[in-house]
């Protein structure tokens, strides 16, 4: 049986609720990938290649966490590199229907790959990369939320206040 799992997104930045279900899925599959999607209709802050160093310095604790970059149909990547089961985290009710629309759909065109839903850690149920983009950009402190790497990288991010 394969075990190994593909963890994708944006990750624009990962936060410590992506860490926290790296960190466990680590513990339930031989072998997580991290898979960072281009997304370029969604207009990241950061680009790709720094999504990914970020990424890899967040979860150089956990050795069996890979992360790489794609873009392509996520169910083509999993194949392409032998991913069996896709990781999908559930922080609220609201983000069912749309993980479930995407497991769907995923389901129609990968049948041999399962999505697993995991929920992360109740005090990262509220954390968001939108959200800490956000707090961080008009110069919130975001440092409880995410790796250090990526709030040193958040704070080039910060705009000037208006006058």
């Amino acid at each position: 049986m394969n075990r190994s799992a593909m963890y994708p997104g944006t990750f624009d930045p990962i936060t410590n609720g992506h860490i926290d279900i790296a960190s466990r899925a680590a513990k339930m599959f031989d072998r997580v990938v991290i898979a960072i999607a281009a997304n370029p209709g969604k207009a990241p802050l950061f680009p790709l290649e720094q999504r990914i160093a970020l990424a890899r310095k967040a979860t150089a604790h956990i050795p069996n966490v890979e992360v790489t970059g794609y873009a392509k149909l996520t169910v083509e990547f999993a194949r392409e590199h032998g991913l069996g089961f896709m990781l999908r985290g559930l922080r609220a009710v609201s983000d069912f229907e749309f993980e479930f629309q995407l497991a769907n759909m995923s389901r129609h065109l990968a049948p041999d790959i399962e999505t697993v839903f995991l929920t992360p850690k109740e005090q990262f149920t509220f954390i968001s990369s939108t959200l800490v983009r956000e707090v961080a950009v008009l110069g919130g402190d975001v440092t409880e939320f995410v790796h250090p790497a990526v709030a040193e990288a958040l704070k080039t991010k910060r705009r000037v206040p208006a006058p």
